[in-house]
């Protein structure tokens, strides 16, 4: 399966307009297969929604799906693409592990990459249902992928807490690789309260729980 890339996903989001007309109406017509895609997969499931379901509540032909997508399955490869691509983005170099030299500047990395974080898994919930609830059970190259994800986020969690015990500012006790682990198990939890109760002030208290733990929780004494 080819994954498209990360100039495509950013064409879409709208980071980089397209040149012509032509290619605005490519990029809105893609947008709208995996709009219409999304729909249809929560009306219907994702096993039990074919190619002819998404084309027909579009109003398009096969053929005109396959120019974009492979099959249904590729749509949701779309999807992983821009969001760890929108992720990358939002960290940037300022919220780069190594990019904070004290407590103060840490604390602040933290509820920058934490507004960032909840703005983009909270845009679009049906983002995260469908990689949450819907794509574990698809098959097993997407199960390893969905692993392979959880795997990188522990990792670059563990290198912003590595970074804060060599430079002193967090214990230097901390077991940053379980800690790590326990951050991102977090950050999904979070996820899952969001997306059942969307009201605002309930997540904005949860992420300040949340960053608390990640700040005082383990700060050097």
């Amino acid at each position: 399966m080819t994954h498209h890339s990360v100039c495509d996903d950013r064409i879409i989001r709208g980071v980089t307009k397209p040149q012509t007309r032509a290619e605005r109406r490519k990029a809105e017509l893609r947008r709208d297969i995996i709009d219409t895609a999304f729909v249809c997969f929560a009306e219907k499931g994702y096993h039990a929604t074919g190619i002819a379901d998404i084309a027909a509540d579009l109003g398009i032909g096969h053929g005109t799906f396959y120019r974009y997508f492979s099959n249904k399955r590729d749509i949701i490869d779309h999807v992983i693409d821009d969001l760890a691509a929108r992720i990358v983005e939002a960290l940037g170099t300022d919220n780069a592990p190594d990019a904070a030299n004290t407590l103060d500047e840490y604390r602040r990395q933290i509820e920058r990459i934490g507004d960032a974080l909840t703005g983009i898994l909270l845009a679009d919930r049906r983002v995260a249902q469908l990689l949450l609830f819907h794509a574990p059970g698809i098959d097993d190259e997407l199960t390893r992928r969905l692993y392979g994800l959880l795997d990188t986020a522990d990792a670059l969690t563990a290198g912003y807490l590595d970074h804060g015990v060599e430079l002193g500012y967090l214990r230097a006790d901390l077991d940053t690789r379980s800690t790590a682990r326990a951050v991102t198990g977090m950050l999904l939890a979070g996820v899952v309260h969001g997306l059942r109760d969307p009201d605002e002030q309930a997540i904005a208290e949860l992420n300040q729980a949340i960053r608390r733990l990640l700040i005082d929780g383990v700060a050097a004494g």
